[in-house]
């Protein structure tokens, strides 16, 4: 059986939303970053960069959430989500890459400097220029979104379930706010029966 390093609300939820996807029996391992476990050398031998999620498949270890929903896709390629033409697949790359760079980062950049950083390493400058570098590009997305069901091609894809995470994200940092489009493919996707907690969801969970 699989076995799935991390927590919601990380981004152990784009790895969980394949696994669901696809039907996979796994076994979900919590990893408590507010203690320190990512630092643990049990888990620091999995992945020395201490970064959840992380994959295990047999001798297979995957870190990298994206890389990991790319894993599972192309390892089961009966679900379709991985276009069969290489044009399209470079499509999916683009769209992929494009939003763990250009919509993700900024978005951690605001994580770090408003409660990950301890209150002395924090830059309230960096959240605001992050905060118009993410909308900028939100607003990419969205354009690119405008008369399409599907990030690519005319049907579900990995790109899919990865922008569904980045946008709840996006979401929570009230990024979306003149992207109706954007706001409309979030609500379809998380209604998917498959569909992991919200981010929201999550920290409720955590709460409790």
């Amino acid at each position: 059986m699989m076995k799935l390093y991390g927590t919601p609300p990380t981004r152990a939820l784009r790895a969980v939303w394949l696994l669901n996807e696809l039907g996979l029996e796994y076994e979900l391992i919590p990893v408590d970053l507010l203690q320190g476990e990512h630092h643990q050398p049990d888990f620091l031998a999995l992945n020395p960069a201490a970064k959840v999620p992380v994959l295990v498949d047999g001798d297979q270890v995957i870190t990298e959430s994206s890389a990991i929903q790319l894993y599972l896709a192309e390892k089961y390629p009966q679900a379709g989500f991985i276009p069969e033409a290489v044009e399209e697949r470079a499509q999916l790359y683009r769209w992929i890459f494009f939003l763990v760079t250009e919509i993700e980062q900024p978005l951690w950049r605001i994580a770090r400097h408003t409660f990950i950083y301890p209150d002395e390493k924090r830059l309230p400058q960096d959240v605001d220029q992050a905060r118009q570098e993410c909308v900028a590009m939100v607003t990419v997305l969205e354009r690119h979104m405008e008369r399409r069901e599907y990030v690519v091609g005319d049907r579900l894809s990995v790109a899919d379930f990865n922008a569904a995470y980045t946008l709840d994200w996006a979401n929570e940092e009230n990024m979306l706010g003149d992207a109706p489009r954007l706001r409309e493919f979030l609500k379809t996707m998380y209604a998917r029966p498959t569909a992991p907690p919200t981010i929201a969801e999550a920290f409720a969970a955590m709460e409790s």
